[in-house]
């Protein structure tokens, strides 16, 4: 039978370029910042951000963490949209290692609104918090992939200036949103003092993340890293596709855009299923199912008879990704499932 793994842009495989890159990479101890390959692609990082420097990490949740610890001490605030994948899937690291208050707040599609942020930091006081950092996430994975435009960034970072805070990026799937805008990611990472960027997902690497900011941040959350579990050793085969990454994978996202809004359109043709075409900027697709009368997890269950894979967001709403592997005559593949399934149950 077919498969088509849906689930997310994480269960991308690494090209024969990538791996012979890995076979073949100069290897050192990056600990002793002695591997070569490691050094390379954070200088690459660190460019392509526009910041000073750049760190490899093991994944987006540990980037997140040290960037948000090398901002913050134990006991301040942090405000974060609420819907946020820091907030919501990193098993609350903010609150169990780095002692912190966290303030969620409700965005439009993911993105925050700066009189929000404004009103949600708090007095300088002796019976409050030390609010000093804020998070955005860029794209916004529970609002369905959506972007966060340059103006939207500024605004409110204007803001978080103005009350001497710092503004962290949770940038995993950054590229995406500058491939959507059209222009050069660093106008995404302008006005932000740290970003954290996923090489894993729609980048194709099979692991890493990567952190930057300015030279005095990286040294903080290297520290931090280190303190993790994260101080790597011959790195470098974890570097070399990344490299690639950076060099030949970036401007294929739009094929990833394409076949995502192919889905959206079609799944909102289809009786029975709601979908916001507003959402589908970049390659995540998230539609309703309640008026079918089943609920999520039985309608993914369902379709994955058929060989398409998903995921249930909750009782009514589906996650579908697309990313490298994932072919046109893929989508058209899912969508006749689809058809199938919804046939089948309103038959019932």
């Amino acid at each position: 039978m077919r498969v088509v793994d849906l689930r997310s842009d994480t269960v991308t495989l690494p090209t024969k370029e990538m791996l012979e890159a890995i076979r073949s990479a100069e290897l050192g101890d990056d600990v002793f910042r002695e591997d070569p390959t490691v050094n390379r692609l954070e200088e690459m990082a660190a460019q392509k951000m526009g910041k000073e420097s750049a760190l490899l990490v093991t994944s987006g949740t540990q980037g997140n963490l040290v960037s948000i610890l090398s901002h913050t001490g134990r006991g301040d605030d942090v405000i974060l949209e609420a819907d946020s994948h820091t907030y919501n899937f990193e098993t609350g690291g903010l609150s169990a290692i780095g002692g912190l208050m966290v303030k969620p707040i409700r965005g439009r599609m993911g993105v925050l609104d700066p009189n929000d942020v404004e009103k949600a930091i708090s007095p300088k006081d002796i019976h409050h918090p030390e609010t000093t950092l804020v998070c955005i996430e860029n794209t916004h994975n529970l609002a369905g992939g959506t972007v966060v435009s340059p103006n939207q960034i500024e605004a409110v970072w204007k803001v978080a200036e103005k009350h001497g805070l710092a503004v962290h990026m949770d940038g995993a799937r950054i590229f995406n949103a500058a491939i959507a805008l059209n222009i050069d990611v660093r106008e995404l990472t302008r006005h932000v003092d740290s970003v954290m960027f996923c090489l894993s997902k729609g980048l194709s690497c099979p692991v890493g993340s990567l952190v930057a900011g300015s030279r005095e941040f990286v040294e903080k959350a290297r520290k931090w890293r280190k303190m993790l579990g994260g101080g790597m050793r011959q790195a470098g085969i974890i570097a070399a596709p990344g490299i690639i990454a950076l060099e030949k994978m970036i401007d294929r996202l739009r094929e990833d855009h394409r076949n995502a809004r192919l889905l959206a359109e079609e799944l909102a043709k289809t009786e029975g299923i709601s979908i916001n075409l507003e959402t589908v900027q970049t390659n995540i697709v998230m539609f309703d199912v309640r008026n079918l009368g089943v609920t999520s997890a039985e309608f993914v269950q369902r379709l994955g008879e058929h060989g398409v894979k998903s995921l249930p967001r909750n009782e009514k709403t589906i996650r579908m990704v697309t990313h490298r592997g994932i072919e046109r005559e893929d989508i058209e593949y899912a969508i006749g499932s689809i058809d199938k399934v919804v046939n089948l149950i309103q038959r019932r």
